[in-house]
C-alpha cells in the first residue's frame, strides 16, 4: 500500500449538488447513514443502502477510483474482521472444522454483511470529506455544536481543532513520502524483511516527521496571530449557512432511508 492511497481529508473541489448542500446538511446525513448501517441485518436492506451511497457518489461527481483508492488502507482490518465473524460465529449449518475453528454458513453471512458494513460506512464519510472544504466544515460542526455553549463547551476552538486536524493528515502523508524518498536515496530499506523488521525500519522516520509536524504547528499559530484571530467571541462570517431546497430533500431522504432501515431490519430482511 502506496502512502498516495490514505485520501482522508482530501477535498475535491466542484459544483455538484452534494458539493452545494450546505455542510450541516452533510454532516446529519452521514450521522444518519451510519445509524441506518447499523440497524440494517438483511440483504434486502443493505441493497438499499448500497444504492443510496451509489447514488450520492453519482451525484457528487467524486471519481470512484478515488473513493476504492481510500479504501486500500483500512483492508488488513476489513480482512480482518471478516476471518473473526467466520471463525467465531456460532451457527446450526456447519460447512467446515478444524482444530479450534468452525466455519458455519451464519458466520460466512455475517462475515459478508460486516466487510459490506465497514466497507460503505467509511466510502460514506470519505464523501463527506471529499465534497466538504475544511471551512464550510469547521462552520458546519460549530453551528450544529452551538446548543453546547449554554454549559461553556467551547465548540468553536473544538470545530477549530477537528478541522485542522483533518486537514493536515494529506499534509503529513506527502511529508512521510518525501522523508522516505529521502531515505530510500541513502540506501533505507522498508519493504524487506518481517513486520517487525519492517516496523524498526521506519523509526527513523519518526523524528523528522515530529519536528517537521511541530514545525508547521508553530507556522500556522504564527499565522493565525499575524491575522488578529482570537477564538470563536465576536467572529463574523464571510459566508452564512443557509438551508436550501435541496437540503431539505436530502435531509428527508435520509431520515426516511434510516426509517426504512429500521423497520426493515426489524423483521431481517
Amino acid at each position: 500500500m502506496a502512502l498516495k492511497d490514505i485520501t482522508l481529508g482530501q477535498y475535491f473541489p466542484g459544483s455538484s449538488v452534494v458539493h452545494r448542500l450546505d455542510p450541516r446538511t452533510k454532516l446529519i446525513c452521514v450521522v444518519l447513514f451510519i445509524v441506518a448501517l447499523f440497524l440494517a441485518s438483511g440483504f434486502f436492506t443493505y441493497a438499499m443502502m448500497f444504492t443510496v451511497l451509489e447514488g450520492a457518489i453519482a451525484l457528487s461527481r467524486v471519481p470512484p477510483k478515488s473513493i476504492l483508492r481510500g479504501l486500500k488502507p483500512v483492508l488488513f482490518i476489513v480482512v480482518f474482521t471478516a476471518l473473526l465473524n467466520i471463525f467465531y460465529t456460532p451457527g446450526t449449518t456447519v460447512l467446515a472444522r478444524f482444530w479450534i475453528f468452525t466455519i458455519t454458513l451464519e458466520g460466512i453471512w455475517r462475515a459478508f454483511f460486516m466487510v459490506v458494513r465497514i466497507m460503505m460506512l467509511i466510502s460514506g464519510t470519505f464523501l463527506l470529506t471529499y465534497t466538504t472544504s475544511p471551512i464550510l466544515l469547521t462552520d458546519g460542526l460549530e453551528s450544529l455544536m452551538n446548543p453546547l455553549k449554554k454549559v461553556r463547551v467551547p465548540v468553536h476552538e473544538l470545530a477549530m481543532m477537528m478541522s485542522i486536524a483533518l486537514r493536515f493528515i494529506p499534509t503529513l502523508i506527502e511529508e512521510t513520502d518525501k522523508i522516505m524518498s529521502a531515505q530510500r536515496a541513502r540506501g533505507a530499506d522498508f519493504e524487506s524483511g518481517n513486520l517487525i523488521q519492517r516496523a524498526k525500519a521506519l523509526l527513523p522516520l519518526l523524528v523528522p516527521l515530529f519536528i517537521s509536524a511541530f514545525r508547521r504547528a508553530d507556522e500556522l499559530a504564527t499565522a493565525m496571530e499575524c491575522r488578529c484571530y482570537h477564538g470563536g467571541e465576536g467572529r463574523t462570517r464571510l459566508r452564512q449557512l443557509r438551508y436550501q431546497f435541496p437540503d431539505y430533500v436530502a435531509l428527508l431522504l435520509f431520515l426516511a432511508v434510516t426509517v426504512a432501515a429500521g423497520v426493515l431490519g426489524h423483521f431481517g430482511l
